[in-house]
């Protein structure tokens, strides 16, 4: 166990890899999508990554998620697991609280069926 003046320090990249492949990972989700604020996202200690904002606070972290859902899943159901899966994957892997996870479905891409 770390003292308590040791301290690790977990990169913004690797909170917005994790987040990208968990969700990513999710049934529905197509892929991520750039986040729209551009160069406005490093203000308010925020990061941006593409389809992944981040804001830190301390040892809290907020996510926003800009996806393109696939067509034939329920845009909700998808929304609610992806919301579940990151919050659960960033705290188990970083041991930082996750103070929120919003996904912002961009876009559906149609269905292809065989």
């Amino acid at each position: 166990m770390p003292a308590e003046r040791d301290r690790i320090i977990v990169h913004p990249q690797v909170l917005a890899t994790i987040a990208t492949l968990t969700a990513l990972s999710v049934p529905g989700v197509a892929r991520l999508r750039a986040s729209r604020l551009g160069p406005l996202a490093g203000l308010f200690r925020r990061q941006s990554f593409p389809g992944v904002q981040l804001r830190l606070d301390g040892d809290m972290v907020s996510v926003d998620l800009y996806l393109v859902a696939s067509g034939g899943f329920a845009l909700l159901d998808v929304a609610r697991r992806v919301q579940a899966v990151v919050s659960r994957a960033v705290t188990e892997m970083t041991d930082m609280q996750v103070r929120q996870v919003n996904v912002h479905v961009d876009g559906v891409r149609a269905a292809t069926y065989c």
